[in-house]
């Protein structure tokens, strides 16, 4: 039986765990927002330029809503840093440090999106053009940014890139869930609820999908249910399947600069940045 999605909460666990809190070099880091008094930072990457608006794009950790750092995104957004963008690495909540339910993690995404738009011409960034990115969980809570309505503010990403995303977390179409994620780890009635893909609209912005076939904490059946739900509401929507890889491989040997190398042409492709 293909393994349930409530895996995710054990992936932080079988790994070694990354610095928290992130050390990370040269960047400038800023409160996005305080929740249960605590201060939520995310760390920028690429220089403001003055008379010129930069595309940004934020990176959400993975690791089950539960752990993980910053740092697991460092690469890649200093890749795009030094393609033009001001890329920035966002900390969220999440249970193992703040005792919060997943629906906290995506309420702290959408702050931190809302607060980078608010802030635009301060960052040197380009209010219309601002990409949520993660992985995992942490590609859950960035899809969720652009499909969920509420959960403090509406507003909306101008493009995702999702690494072995999380995107549907309760039966769709012929997609049957295998097993359900408890309310109490969710922080939500019912899956549906916090699940990106049943809430797809007119809202929600071209999406990137890189996805490893034998992903067995993610199934790869998950991402193909949010694709086609995307094609019949006429969202744009391209899934990319690597073949024979498992979950996590965004950031293995040679998937990370083929991942890494695919997100950059979708970006040239909207026209967000010039061909390499």
């Amino acid at each position: 039986m293909i393994r349930s999605l409530v895996c995710l909460f054990l992936v932080g666990a079988l790994h070694a765990a990354p610095p928290y809190p992130p050390e990370i070099t040269d960047a400038r880091s800023e409160v996005y927002q305080t929740a249960d008094e605590v201060e939520m930072k995310l760390w920028i990457l690429g220089k403001k330029v003055e008379g010129q608006a930069k595309p940004a794009i934020l990176f959400f950790f993975g690791g089950g809503w539960n752990a993980g750092s910053p740092t697991q995104f460092e690469s890649q957004a200093r890749h795009f840093a030094g393609r033009g963008m001001i890329a920035m690495l966002v900390d969220y909540r999440v249970k193992s440090r703040h005792g919060v339910p997943a629906v906290e993690c995506v309420k702290d995404a959408k702050a931190a999106l809302a607060w980078v738009r608010k802030n635009a011409d301060k960052l040197g960034v380009d209010p219309k053009r601002i990409a949520t990115a993660g992985g995992s969980a942490g590609g859950h809570v960035a899809a969720s940014t652009g499909t969920l309505t509420g959960l403090g503010n509406d507003e909306r990403p101008n493009a995702m890139i999702l690494f072995n995303p999380a995107t549907t977390l309760g039966d769709l179409g012929e997609w049957k869930a295998h097993r359900t994620i408890s309310k109490e780890r969710l922080g939500v009635e019912k899956p549906e609820d916090l699940s990106p893909a049943h809430h797809i609209g007119k809202h929600t912005p071209p999406t990137l999908i890189m996805h490893g076939t034998d992903d067995s904490t993610v199934p790869i059946g998950t991402v193909e249910a949010f694709e086609k739900q995307m094609k019949k509401l006429n969202r744009s929507c391209k899934l990319v399947r690597y073949e024979g890889a498992g979950h996590g491989f965004f950031n293995r040997g040679k998937h990370r600069d083929q991942t890494l190398q695919e997100a950059d042409n979708f970006l040239v492709k909207l026209g967000w940045l010039p061909k390499p």
